[in-house]
C-alpha cells in the first residue's frame, strides 16, 4: 500500500513528507524531483514568494546509493522565509480562504495558525512526493503531463496573459481550468467492487484537495449533460494488431471506476486566489466590527502551477493503484507481474 504524510507551515522552518510503499530497486534522480518543484513555482501571475524560495528537496531516508531500499522515504524542503513566529496576527479573515472556518474550528484568536497550514505552500511537499511516484510510473511507460485550458474565460495564450495583466491592474486575482493527462495506463487499474476503490473517486478527491480547486471533470464531464447515450459512449472495436480499442475517449480513460486503456483525461476548475490586494469586506475577530480582509503576500494567477500539482497528486493515486494490483516489494517482481498481466490481456 502506498501512503504519505506531509508536515510544515507556509513560513515554518521547512516542509516535509514521508512516503511509504515505494518498492526497492527504483533509481531516484534528485534533479528530476527538483525540476518538478521548479515547475510548480512557474507561471504567469506568480507572486513575490516564488522569487524568494528556491525549492529543492533533500532526501533524508529510504535510499542507498541513489536507489530505493523499500523503507519509508523522507523528504524535506527548506523555507527561505521562515518567520512564522514574527509574522503579525491576522484578525480580519479573507473571504474564500480557510481563515474564518479554521478560527472557529480550533478556537484561535487570529487566523495566522490557520493560513500557515492551509496555504497552498503545502503542495510543494505533495509535488515532491508526486515526482517520486512519476519516476516509479515511468518504469512502466506511464507518463503524466498537464496544460492550461483557460484563464479568466480565455483560451488563447496571449489573451490569457492579458486577463492576468488586467487582474494585476485591478489589484484582483483570476482563476481558470487546467487539464491533467496520463498515457500508457493499462486497463484494469482501480476497482468497481467497492465504492472507495473506484479510481475516479480517488482521483477526484486528490484533485479537489488542491487549494483553490472547486470542480473536477473526467473526460467529457459536464458535456455529458446534453448528449444522448448513443452520442456519449465510446464504441468498442477490435483488431489483431491493436486488440480492443476506441475511436473516441469521452469517458476520459475511466469506466466503472477502472482504467480502460485509453488516455486518462482530468480537468479542474480553479477559483481566483482568495487574497485580494483590493480586499473585500470582512469583520475584525476581536471587535466584531467591519474591516477590510487581510492582505498576505500572494499570487495573481496560479493555474499553470496548479496543473503541476495536479500531475503530482494524480501520479500518487495512479502509483498506488498500480502497486495494489501488481504488488511486490521489489521493482523487478512488480515488473514481472505487470508483464504477465499485459501478456494475458493482449
Amino acid at each position: 500500500m502506498l501512503r504519505f504524510l506531509t508536515a510544515g507551515e507556509s513560513h515554518g522552518r521547512c516542509l516535509a513528507a514521508i512516503l511509504e510503499g515505494i518498492p526497492a530497486g527504483l533509481k531516484i534522480n534528485a534533479y528530476e524531483i527538483n525540476t518538478e518543484l521548479q515547475r510548480r513555482q512557474e507561471g504567469y501571475g506568480r507572486g513575490k514568494r516564488m522569487q524568494i524560495e528556491q525549492d529543492s528537496a533533500l532526501i533524508l531516508s529510504g535510499l542507498r546509493r541513489g536507489v530505493t531500499i523499500g523503507s519509508p522515504i523522507c523528504l524535506m524542503i527548506k523555507n527561505t522565509d521562515s518567520r512564522i513566529n514574527e509574522l503579525p496576527d491576522v484578525v480580519s479573515p479573507r473571504p474564500g480562504h480557510a481563515d474564518l472556518a479554521g478560527v472557529l474550528k480550533y478556537g484561535f484568536q487570529d487566523a495566522r495558525p490557520v493560513l500557515e497550514r492551509a496555504s497552498a505552500r503545502e503542495t510543494a511537499a505533495r509535488t515532491a512526493v508526486g515526482a517520486l511516484c512519476k519516476l516509479f510510473l515511468r518504469e512502466f511507460d506511464i507518463n503524466i503531463s498537464s496544460r492550461v485550458i483557460e484563464v479568466g474565460g480565455e483560451s488563447d495564450k496571449d489573451k490569457m496573459k492579458k486577463r492576468v495583466d488586467a487582474a494585476v491592474k485591478k489589484r484582483d486575482t483570476v482563476g481558470g481550468v487546467f487539464e491533467v493527462k496520463a498515457i500508457g495506463l493499462p486497463p484494469g487499474l482501480g476497482s468497481y467492487a467497492h465504492f472507495d476503490k473506484r479510481l475516479d473517486g480517488r482521483l477526484s478527491a486528490a484533485l479537489m484537495s488542491i487549494p483553490g480547486v472547486k470542480s473536477v471533470e473526467i473526460g467529457l464531464g459536464l458535456g455529458y449533460a446534453d448528449k444522448f447515450g448513443s452520442e456519449a459512449h465510446d464504441a468498442i472495436f477490435y483488431s489483431r494488431k491493436k486488440g480492443f480499442y476506441r475511436k473516441t475517449n469521452n469517458a476520459g480513460g475511466l469506466e466503472g471506476g477502472m482504467t480502460n486503456g485509453e488516455p486518462l483525461i482530468l480537468r479542474c476548475c480553479m477559483k481566483p486566489i482568495s487574497t485580494l490586494f483590493n480586499p473585500l469586506p470582512s469583520v475584525d475577530l476581536n471587535t466584531r466590527k467591519p474591516k477590510k480582509a487581510a492582505i498576505e503576500r500572494s499570487d495573481t494567477c496560479v493555474v499553470l502551477s496548479a496543473g503541476v500539482v495536479g500531475e503530482a497528486v494524480s501520479a500518487t493515486e495512479l502509483a498506488g493503484v498500480l502497486l495494489e494490483k501488481f504488488g511486490g516489494d521489489s521493482l523487478s517482481d512488480i515488473k514481472d507481474s505487470y508483464k504477465n498481466y499485459l501478456k494475458r490481456i493482449s
